[in-house]
């Protein structure tokens, strides 16, 4: 009988000053570290029988670089490009060249946060957006990828 084929990751991607979240503004993102979101995120996605690809960059063309090879190495996509949300049209078209699902994701609820914040390019792209659950969030947008895949 043959082996049933390995699922592809899901591509996880976290942009610039989340490689500080513990002890970073921790009122606002709270105490967990980007390593334990990580593991988070990993464990969950175990339990849907997939795994992920855990990244972190403070550089746009890097990220731009990641969702790209997640078009071909990748089942999903869950993106929290920090402050590039709200500014970077690359990452906007770098997530619509995906044909996979993509959950848009931050830590604290950019809505209730400074108008500049209330904007994203990212969810023009999106397949739905996560905010404000904290470091829960990703193990939320892990389901919703998970779920998503099954339909």
């Amino acid at each position: 009988m043959p082996k049933k084929a390995k699922a592809l990751p899901i591509y996880v991607i976290n942009g610039p000053n989340l490689n500080l979240l513990g002890t970073r503004e921790p009122e606002i993102y709270g105490t967990a570290t980007l390593a334990e979101i990580g593991k988070l995120a990993a464990a969950r996605a175990k339990t849907h029988g997939l795994s992920v690809v855990f990244q972190q960059s403070n550089h746009e063309g890097v990220l731009v670089d990641w969702i790209q090879e997640c078009r071909t190495k990748g089942c999903g996509l869950i993106l929290n490009a920090g402050a590039l949300t709200h500014t970077s049209v690359a990452l906007l078209d770098a997530c619509r060249a995906l044909t996979h699902p993509i959950i848009e994701l931050h830590l604290s609820n950019p809505y209730a946060r400074e108008p500049f914040r209330q904007r994203s390019f990212i969810a023009k792209a999106a397949t739905g957006v996560i905010c404000g659950l904290g470091a829960n969030g990703y193990v939320l947008a892990v389901d919703a990828i998970a779920a998503l895949l099954k339909e």
